[in-house]
């Protein structure tokens, strides 16, 4: 069994001190090669505009990594065998010196060059210019850049040239660090390979939908970024769409990435534009105000630490999407998300449709449909909902509702379930784009974003309040309650 990857690669990362590579991408890299994933000739170049040297690096990533790593993972025999790899220069990234030190260390290398620009998508095209300037571009150079990109269709657009005018689309990776996760790929084989569940998706058999992100943390020193961006543009265009698409996509002809990406792309197309005639019954924006979470008081949006008094940028969003198909004709997508809430979670939830005719006790009715929860975080896993007879003899034919479950943490027990950023990067180097973000769909994407941002400025609707530790504003249960519903953690 070949336990690393089959070539060699040139991994080159932009903003190697900055929080993303510290935080996420060095954990991930040493993780993989803990696990014996990494080939024995794959470099790691690191680019920072601090200066420091090597040295500096080593002793910044391994006091992160300590804070990142769980105890009795951060070996010092793996770690020093990472940090062999490394390479350090200190460069302005829109400067080109500091790219003729990197065609230096190129020079000669036939391995294939991973770049990944972990940089504000702002620096997206210098980066790529100056790497074009400096000819250690070639054909098998993947270029990876984190989403969102840009703050709109229009910016989109133009950050998208800048980078096409040095690389193909196919060799540009765009993350969404949610499909990287080991649930949301599992969607794909809990559809597709089970029949039990792919002939009853459809509008005959699902009710409705609902996704929902949850965050308890707020702004954390991030409010100049945040109040330019808000939740629709951060996590409903960004992570929310993405998760829709995979819940709603149509079977794909195999598993390339071209026919994945595809038929998420129609379903992109199919969702109905948010008039202003209906957002009043399918979009609630709220904006978080002082309280309490897990017993303790946080200050509210406007009063965090650099705020700027009378915002009306949103931190919650609740939307009633609809898909102008035939397999989803008449079903609600109830998509989610929120900053002070009162819990961490990530989930989906499938409601089935009742039995056509029920022959139970008629007190019992409300509980008689099927759930498919699918956990994305914290605790990845799927449990599906069913009806059983309740025990005891003086229950007679009464109903209980009960889980059938695969937790991957107890599934997996002998098992490391991997970061998504593991998984990402991984599949970097072995050059597949399955769970990459092609053009096409960052660009329906923001487009479906931007009418409704549209609409909103307009009408002159300002986000409802909320108080930090709840659910959001009542009018997102009122929104789910108008069409007889309710949101899971209420029923």
């Amino acid at each position: 069994m070949v336990t690393h990857a089959s070539t060699p690669c040139d991994l080159v990362l932009f903003g190697a001190l900055g929080d993303l590579a510290q935080r996420k991408l060095l954990p991930a890299l040493f993780q993989l090669e803990r696990s014996n994933l990494l080939h024995p000739q794959t470099r790691l170049m690191a680019l920072a505009r601090q200066d420091g040297g090597l040295e500096a690096f080593y002793t910044e990533t391994r006091e992160r990594l300590a804070l990142q790593v769980k105890d009795g993972e951060l070996d010092e025999a793996v770690l020093t065998r990472f940090f062999a790899r490394v390479s350090f220069i200190q460069l302005d990234f829109k400067q080109p010196e500091g790219y003729r030190k990197l065609a230096e260390w190129r020079s000669g290398s036939s391995a294939p060059q991973i770049v990944y620009m972990a940089t504000p998508p702002s620096l997206y095209g210098a980066i790529a210019e100056r790497l074009s300037e400096s000819g250690v571009v070639t054909e098998s150079t993947r270029v990876v850049v984190e989403k969102p990109i840009g703050q709109n269709l229009e910016t989109s657009r133009q950050i998208n040239d800048q980078l096409g005018r040095h690389f193909a689309e196919t060799q540009l990776y765009r993350i969404d660090h949610y499909l990287g996760k080991e649930t949301v790929q599992n969607l794909i084989a809990l559809r597709f390979a089970n029949n039990l569940f792919a002939t009853q998706w459809n509008q005959k058999y699902i009710s409705h939908v609902e996704i929902t992100v949850a965050e308890t943390v707020g702004i954390e020193g991030r409010w100049g970024y945040f109040d330019q961006a808000g939740q629709l543009r951060d996590m409903v265009q960004n992570h929310l769409l993405q998760l829709l698409c995979l819940i709603a996509m149509d079977p794909p002809s195999d598993l390339s990435a071209d026919s994945i990406r595809d038929e998420k792309v129609k379903v992109l197309k199919a969702l109905r534009p948010i008039t202003p005639e209906n957002m009043e019954t399918h979009l609630v924006r709220g904006q978080y105000t002082a309280g309490n979470i897990k017993g303790k008081a946080v200050p509210g949006y406007l009063d965090e630490e650099g705020a700027v008094p009378g915002s009306t940028t949103e931190t919650f969003v609740a939307i009633k999407a609809e898909l102008a198909n035939w397999r989803w004709a008449g079903v609600p997508f109830y998509l989610r998300t929120g900053k002070r809430m009162p819990q961490k979670y990530s989930q989906i939830l499938i409601h089935f449709k009742p039995a056509p005719h029920y022959i139970f006790d008629p007190d019992q009715k409300h509980i008689a449909n099927n759930k498919l929860i699918i956990r994305l975080q914290p605790d990845e896993g799927i449990s599906l909902q069913v009806l059983t007879k309740d025990q005891g003899l003086d229950k007679g034919m009464r109903l209980r509702q009960g889980p059938l479950q695969l937790s991957f943490s107890e599934a997996f027990k002998a098992e490391r379930i991997p970061d998504a950023y593991e998984r990402l990067l991984w599949e970097v180097m072995k050059g597949n784009q399955y769970l990459f973000v092609r053009r096409d769909e960052v660009e329906y994407a923001w487009r479906w974003i931007d009418q409704v941002i549209q609409n909103c400025e307009n009408l002159n609707m300002p986000p409802k309040r909320y108080a930090a530790g709840s659910w959001g504003p009542v009018a997102s249960i009122a929104m789910i309650t108008r069409d007889g519903r309710s949101w899971y953690e209420d029923t």
